[in-house]
């Protein structure tokens, strides 16, 4: 693909969708009304339910897991599955909220490291709910959680984190620093929730190079 096609293609991506979800809130219902509902889970066992249709997994072919690859930042006390996803038709939207996943048309995968930018995005949750992304982010002070210096392993890398912003959704999709292929780079992208537990509009984007 032409540099020329891969820029047209990123400015389609209006806001990345990663952490646009919510609890399901059911006042004195009790636990087994809850787990009555099919639906996704957040890490504590909660049921969650998407703001924004999620891709058809035939379509980003996502998978939760991919053996026993892990994402893990010590730091925070974050350790979850590592799987992986296609963006679909401009938008990455994780369809699960216990894993990490990389992006496969975005970057390299994470064993080729050494060659250019992994991709990496998570869900983060608001209402009382924990995804993955809400270890990662200081949602009072409106920042990221994990700082510089800090080490993230993916799979059998390790990364060192060099630094972080915060960037409203629409933007993202024309900041070309962001995405630029890099070898031995690292790009972690969630939402970065409110205070007031309002809707998401904003990411934490942490980038880190190999160690």
């Amino acid at each position: 693909m032409s540099s020329s096609d891969s820029t047209g293609r990123r400015r389609r991506w209006v806001l990345l969708a990663v952490g646009a979800a919510a609890v399901v809130t059911l006042a004195l219902t009790g636990t087994e009304i809850v787990r009555s509902f099919n639906g996704p889970v957040d890490m504590q066992g909660n049921r969650v339910q998407a703001e924004d249709a999620v891709p058809p997994t035939s379509e980003s072919s996502a998978v939760p897991a991919i053996g026993d690859d892990r994402f893990v930042v010590e730091s925070v006390g974050l350790d979850v599955p590592l799987g992986a996803l296609n963006a679909v038709d401009g938008v990455i939207e994780p369809p699960g909220f216990t894993s990490a996943y990389w992006v496969r048309n975005e970057g390299v995968p994470p064993e080729q490291a050494r060659k250019g930018t992994v991709f990496v995005v998570m869900h983060s949750l608001r209402n009382g709910a924990t995804g993955p992304g809400n270890y990662l982010i200081d949602v009072d002070r409106r920042t990221s959680k994990v700082g510089i210096g800090a080490e993230i392993q993916v799979d059998d890398t390790t990364y060192t984190v060099t630094g972080t912003q915060e960037i409203d959704k629409p933007d993202i999709a024309h900041a070309s620093a962001i995405w630029e292929d890099e070898p031995g780079r690292l790009v972690v992208i969630t939402c970065l929730q409110r205070p007031d537990g309002g809707r998401s509009q904003q990411n934490v984007v942490i980038e880190a190079v190999r160690s």
